[in-house]
């Protein structure tokens, strides 16, 4: 899906100036999930989930792209050599972690942001958004306070350069709180990230992290706090994912959640069923991306990086073959 960005830069950004981007991404929105509902109706996607359409690599409603995390093969590129990387690998976008060679960081000035905007534009290759370390738990208000801004600058730099969204991550309880107050804590801080976010064209896509708080029960009781419609999951592929009551309840659990991206490590991995996600994935008909989030470290990583899209298009190949009611007849 064309991302909700601005064409040109502004110091004052008003959230009217996206207003028929919107409109349109709506409009496809609704009847992506009225698909979804029919094939997969024991998930149910909502109304503003923002589910991709086309991507510059051809995918279509209902099918996933595959792109990369710069953490962690990434994080020694340059900007222009992560773009090359993705375009030998043929994954059609990328989302930009914060502290990381290529540099990416609200300290950007408007000539510069309006610089990586252009790469990518040039490049063919999709900014999908900003990887940050941003985090709503602390006791302490001044510190739940800082992150909350600094997520806004991520915001604006997003905006700027052209990407879709910003990742940010709960990273456990924190002690001598109880944990409901915790979970209101963050729900409440991604309710005011999202609004925020929307008038800049700019998904929340709370990554399923931390521990305690990667379990999706958890993360489901988050986003009963959540509920505006610009705050979504990031799936993980967590070790979690696998607890009871199994994968694809959990699945199921927050699927109706989901933004425009989700993460995996290596696709090859035996300690992960990637096939099976896969299949979840194109039963719902997700159409956001699988973001490469890898954890080996291989000397040649534009190698390494083609061989997982290799990987990627067979699994999704194999679950474009499975057929939709199975999981639902079990």
């Amino acid at each position: 899906m064309t991302s909700i960005r601005s064409k040109h830069l502004s110091s004052k950004r008003q959230p009217d100036a996206i207003s028929t981007s919107i409109q349109r991404r709506d409009w496809l929105i609704a009847a992506a999930a009225s698909a979804a509902a029919i094939a997969f109706p024991s998930v149910k996607p909502l109304a503003a989930e923002p589910i991709s359409c086309v991507s510059s690599f051809g995918r279509s409603i209902g099918q996933p792209k595959f792109g990369l995390v710069t953490y962690l093969w990434g994080k020694d590129m340059d900007l222009s050599t992560v773009i090359k990387a993705c375009q030998h690998a043929g994954m059609g976008g990328v989302e930009l972690r914060t502290e990381h060679r290529h540099a990416v960081e609200p300290a950007l000035s408007a000539m510069e942001r309006n610089t990586v905007h252009k790469k990518f534009e040039d490049s063919g290759i999709e900014l999908i958004g900003y990887g940050s370390n941003c985090e709503f738990h602390s006791p302490k208000p001044e510190v739940l306070a800082e992150n909350i801004e600094q997520c806004k600058k991520y915001i604006q730099l997003m905006h700027d350069c052209g990407g879709s969204g910003v990742k940010v991550k709960p990273n456990g309880f924190a002690p001598n709180v109880p944990n409901e107050k915790t979970i209101e804590q963050i729900g409440k801080a991604l309710n005011e990230l999202a609004a925020y976010g929307e008038g800049f064209g700019q998904q929340i896509r709370l990554e399923v992290h931390g521990k305690n708080t990667s379990q999706l029960s958890v993360v489901r009781d988050i986003f009963q706090v959540a509920d505006h419609k610009n705050a979504t999951v990031c799936w993980n592929c967590n070790g979690e994912d696998l607890m009871e009551p199994g994968i694809e309840a959990n699945f199921k659990m927050v699927r109706e959640r989901f933004g425009e991206t989700l993460h995996a490590r290596e696709l090859d991995s035996k300690d992960y069923p990637y096939q099976e996600l896969m299949n979840m994935l194109i039963a719902s008909h997700y159409a956001g991306w699988v973001l490469l989030e890898a954890r080996a470290d291989p000397t040649d990583k534009f190698v390494a990086m083609k061989q997982q899209r290799e990987i990627f298009d067979e699994m999704i190949s194999n679950a474009m073959k499975q057929p939709t009611q199975t999981k639902q007849a079990k």
